[in-house]
């Protein structure tokens, strides 16, 4: 059982201040200018409707990632009434469900990305990187093999199942752009998903902005292997949250990983002698297993993966 005290208990608390260990330094705090909600929010996120001719949605997936690394999708085809019921279960475990019965399942402390609910993802208790504001619950669900519905709650009753057909869901669509980025690069539609290629802001231009939710659209954050395997022509979306003090913020985020033994290089068809390669290979499980014990903070882990190609 891990032994970080749950979020919602210090909160629930009433607590004066909160715990040191939660702060951010000050130079990763929003600028005093910008502190207030309005002043941070951001409706300029690219919106990409799925279902429109195949040949604008090309140009709108690489204009959205190079510039932003980031952008909504709708007309998706994932059922909104799908959307809205996983919200409403996840809500209500993390709500109404009693803490003792909440921490049945509380995942293992010493394991990366144990499967669980949880409050600190980093390995090590020692590691001085600041905690996140926030309780989770982090599900294996693909491969199907992996999936052990019986280790996710019991409550809401209609909880597993809800979770595993958004997963299902979510593997499709993630394909699906998968191949649309891969084919707005010149690359044949299989190359990204094919393991032989070797309160949320965004930070755009040196900025923060706050993006703003658009009604059963989902966000789309460009990743570290996508960077590597473009070769830097689509870029990570930097992000993160937002603390806010009135009110709790659910988010359901879904990670499409390649296989933990993957090699990540950049793609053969988008290296030459005067595109050469930016980023050195990494075997995926290595380059995640480094983010969990070290930590988000400071530089990006991808930064100690680029070459030098000055010379």
């Amino acid at each position: 059982m891990e032994g970080a005290v749950r979020v919602q208990i210090l909160s629930q608390m009433g607590i004066p201040e909160v715990p040191s260990q939660y702060i951010q330094p000050p130079d990763n705090r929003p600028k005093s200018e910008t502190n207030s909600i309005t002043g941070l929010s951001c409706k300029n996120v690219p919106a990409i409707d799925l279902s429109c001719e195949k040949e604008s949605v090309l140009a709108a997936i690489r204009d959205a990632c190079r510039e932003w690394g980031a952008f909504h999708v709708i007309n998706h085809g994932v059922d909104t009434k799908l959307m809205d019921d996983l919200r409403r279960v996840c809500l209500s475990f993390f709500n109404d469900l009693p803490m003792e019965e909440k921490l049945i399942y509380a995942c293992r402390p010493d394991f990366a990305a144990s499967e669980g609910y949880g409050s600190c993802m980093l390995v090590s208790s020692e590691n001085k990187t600041v905690l996140d504001w926030r309780d989770y619950f982090d599900h294996h669900t693909l491969p199907v093999s992996r999936r052990n519905p019986s280790s996710w709650p019991h409550f809401p009753p209609e909880y597993r199942v809800l979770i595993a057909d958004y997963s299902d869901e979510m593997k499709a669509l993630a394909q699906r752009l998968l191949a649309l980025m891969s084919e707005s690069l010149g690359l044949k539609a299989s190359c990204m998903e094919d393991d032989d290629v070797g309160g949320l802001q965004v930070l755009k231009d040196g900025e923060w902005l706050l993006v703003d939710p658009l009604p059963n659209a989902i966000l789309v954050l460009v990743a570290d292997q996508t960077e590597i395997i473009t070769n830097g022509k689509y870029k990570t979306c930097v992000h993160r949250a937002v603390t806010n003090a009135n009110k709790a913020r659910l988010s359901v985020a879904t990670f499409h990983d390649p296989a933990k033994m993957t090699r990540i290089s950049p793609a053969s068809d988008l290296v030459s002698q005067g595109s050469p390669p930016r980023y050195s290979s990494v075997v995926y499980g290595d380059y995640l297993s480094r983010w969990y014990s070290n930590g988000p903070e400071g530089k990006r882990n991808l930064d100690t993966l680029l070459l030098d190609t000055s010379k």
